[in-house]
């Protein structure tokens, strides 16, 4: 278990794209809607409030990266898993950050999207009104 004084481990997009290229685990725990509208390629969906009853989803030999929008949902998240013995840590900047250097979302398209409740509403009529 790790030292609940640690601090919450960062790791820029360079570094996390080697440890994903090496095995890690990258998971998104940003809500629904934000998920839909982009994520990064390979992420699996972890919701931060249903990480707890998820984790046997993950392995716990892998490192596994972190992200949300722009950071405290996913260090809430590492802390988790540090504490519950994971090699965790977060991604600097989040998926802000990663769109914002240019780098790919999926699907095609694909854009961060607003969190919160409000946001979800709107991106709900948003795509219903495309569809």
């Amino acid at each position: 278990m790790a030292d609940e004084a640690q601090e919450t481990r960062e790791i820029s997009r360079d570094e996390a794209q080697k440890l994903i290229d090496d095995g890690a685990q990258l998971v998104d725990v940003r809500a629904g809607h934000e998920w839909d509208a982009g994520h990064i390629a390979g992420a699996a969906h972890l919701p931060l409030d249903e990480l707890a009853g998820r984790t046997g989803e993950l392995d716990p030999e892998r490192p596994v990266i972190l992200y949300c929008r722009g950071g405290s949902r996913c260090e809430m998240a590492t802390e988790a898993l540090t504490e519950a013995g994971f090699d965790a840590a977060k991604l600097t900047e989040g998926i802000v950050g990663w769109s914002a250097a240019g780098l790919p979302l999926e699907p095609d398209g694909g854009y961060v999207a607003e969190s919160g409740e409000a946001a979800a509403i709107l991106e709900a009529r948003k795509k219903a009104s495309q569809g």
